[in-house]
């Protein structure tokens, strides 16, 4: 049975959605104060359910007491089911941001679809509250500082949120001339896109004082324990994070337990006890003998294996795989040639096209794909023919000045509901590529949205298929869309698939690149650039392609410029 502090939250949000739909004012009162009345119940709640005398509490009439009976007997509350239909969950987040009324909510709902507090960032990130009625910019900055805010009182976190911190904290102790070695471990050393906390192992032959000196470091918001093996705190950002010292001959089985994953060691200590041996954090045993390894890469000659990089460790088959000496070599930064996918303040990016060609050119790119959102995307200020000629002509001139970069026009086209694109076959064939998303009517049944996308795939001007599965990190799951078929299809075409590298994207998931990879596919790792920062978003995207097993030659942005060219047909 749920008590009344239960009750009265419901109440609560009953009329956060009433305020939202713009119901009646005094029924939103009403179910208000009769929130308020229970949270102050100085009278035994379960009697007054019981007994069903609920309308002698002040602030409670007949209606609202059945309400409360519902909730009480039933879990839950038609009315409230009804009011429910159009909104998920994740919309209360969004009732929690300072300076965020239900008139300005209802706004973003109706106009950007925003449904959920990572939803609003991406849209702010994304400049779409600029030019939207009743925001602006400053309204936009003051949203994304509330949300930083609340952010840090959620307990999961995107790689890329935490990831800075972490390792300035793992090189400020190994600057600690008490400390022999330290390393980053958990979920963030094999570069999960979500996190719950972050691990540290460290090698010192002096734990209490390593301890001592880590919680009580500056930006340690909360000791929630201390040991000389384990210590654990709340940083300033909301973070939990768990630094463990251990001598430094236990210092490489450490590391690699606590690197994990949970799969991944459950794996490989089948694999020991097949072999007669035994593992745990301290060490590699067989019998009482302790097996000696001073790094990673002598553990897993061990067993035979070649060396795992972190990022596989997921009790996929990298084990079989290093067993068989056929683990690929993995993408690396230094691969990267040029991308394309960024936006300019032609439609919703934060800088100019030239100061986004000159960044890119910065970060050693060859060759970069200019790709604004396209005229159905009005909330971004998508382009209509005439920007996109005068775009085309700024290019002109900036492959004029810049040289040593090649630029090529490109549109993010929204794929329609039946999978036509947005613009004119006259329009598409003007582009040197085409980006084909899909940014509406995600609530399409699986089948649907399948068709949807392989009918753009399909289109002879489509070059590659735009975050695939439209997912936002913490924020909502993708559309439904059978992503086997996607794959096929994108194939089939000779179309590519875009590993969109924001942070709050990161689409295609890690998990099916295997299978694009033996289909014979490639994927276009892209920064989804809506400012210069943005452009830096790409390491993330790499972090995806190595998780996902891909190497160089899986990737199309790995290409010379040559080949590119080649590829693109111009």
């Amino acid at each position: 049975m749920m008590d009344s502090y239960e009750v009265a939250k419901k109440l609560e949000q009953t009329a956060m959605i009433m305020e939202l739909k713009g119901e009646n004012p005094f029924k939103i009162r009403a179910y208000k104060n009769g929130a308020q009345a229970l949270q102050q119940l100085e009278q035994d709640f379960s009697t007054l359910v019981k007994e069903e005398t609920l309308t002698q509490v002040k602030g409670i009439g007949k209606g609202l007491a059945t309400d409360i009976l519902q909730w009480v007997h039933e879990g839950h509350s038609q009315y409230y089911i009804e009011l429910m239909k159009e909104f998920p969950d994740t919309i209360f987040e969004l009732f929690e941001v300072p300076q965020l009324g239900p008139k300005k909510l209802k706004v973003l709902h109706d106009e950007l679809g925003v449904s959920s507090l990572i939803e609003l960032e991406y849209a702010c990130v994304e400049n779409k509250l600029v030019d939207l009625k009743g925001f602006g910019r400053k309204t936009q900055d003051k949203l994304l500082h509330g949300i930083e805010f609340l952010k840090k009182n959620k307990g999961r976190f995107l790689y890329a949120d935490v990831i800075d911190i972490v390792e300035d904290l793992v090189q400020q102790l190994s600057e600690w001339d008490i400390v022999e070695r330290v390393s980053l471990a958990g979920s963030l050393r094999r570069k999960k896109e979500i996190v719950k906390d972050a691990d540290i192992v460290c090698a010192s032959e002096t734990p209490d004082e390593v301890m001592n000196r880590f919680v009580h470091l500056d930006s340690v918001g909360n000791i929630l324990s201390q040991g000389s093996t384990k210590s654990s705190v709340i940083w300033s950002n909301g973070l939990q994070i768990d630094l463990r010292v251990v001598s430094i001959h236990d210092f490489p089985y450490t590391l690699h337990h606590f690197t994990g994953s949970r799969e991944h060691n459950t794996i490989l200590r089948s694999m020991a006890k097949r072999k007669g041996l035994k593992i745990n954090e301290y060490g590699i045993y067989r019998g009482e003998e302790k097996i000696v390894c001073t790094n990673e890469s002598q553990f897993f000659e061990t067993f035979s294996l070649s060396y795992i990089e972190p990022e596989l460790r997921e009790g996929q088959n990298e084990i079989e795989l290093a067993g068989q000496n056929k683990l690929p070599t993995l993408i690396s930064e230094e691969d990267i040639q040029g991308f394309f996918h960024m936006h300019s303040t032609y439609s919703d990016g934060k800088h100019s096209l030239e100061e986004m060609i000159q960044e890119s050119l910065r970060k050693g790119m060859k060759y970069v794909g200019v790709s604004e959102h396209s005229q159905t995307a009005f909330y971004s200020r998508g382009l209509k023919d005439e920007q996109i000629q005068k775009q085309h002509r700024e290019i002109d001139e900036l492959q004029e000045k810049y040289p040593d970069i090649r630029i090529f026009k490109g549109i993010e086209s929204d794929i329609l509901s039946d999978g036509r694109l947005d613009y004119s076959d006259a329009v598409l064939e003007s582009f040197d590529f085409v980006i084909a998303s899909v940014h509406s009517n995600f609530q399409m049944s699986e089948e649907d949205m399948t068709q949807r996308c392989i009918q753009a795939l399909k289109n002879p001007y489509c070059t590659m298929l735009g975050h695939p599965t439209g997912r936002l990190l913490l924020g909502r799951d993708g559309f439904k869309i059978h992503v086997p078929s996607i794959l096929e299809v994108a194939v089939g075409e000779g179309k590519v698939i875009e590993l969109n590298a924001n942070p709050h994207r990161l689409d295609l998931d890690w998990r099916w690149l295997p299978m694009l990879q033996k289909l014979g596919g490639k994927v276009s790792i892209n920064p989804d650039a809506h400012s210069l920062e943005g452009i830096s978003d790409i390491r993330f995207g790499i972090n995806v392609a190595r998780k996902g097993m891909l190497g160089a030659k899986d990737v199309l942005n790995t290409q010379s410029l040559k080949d590119i060219e080649k590829f693109l047909g111009v």
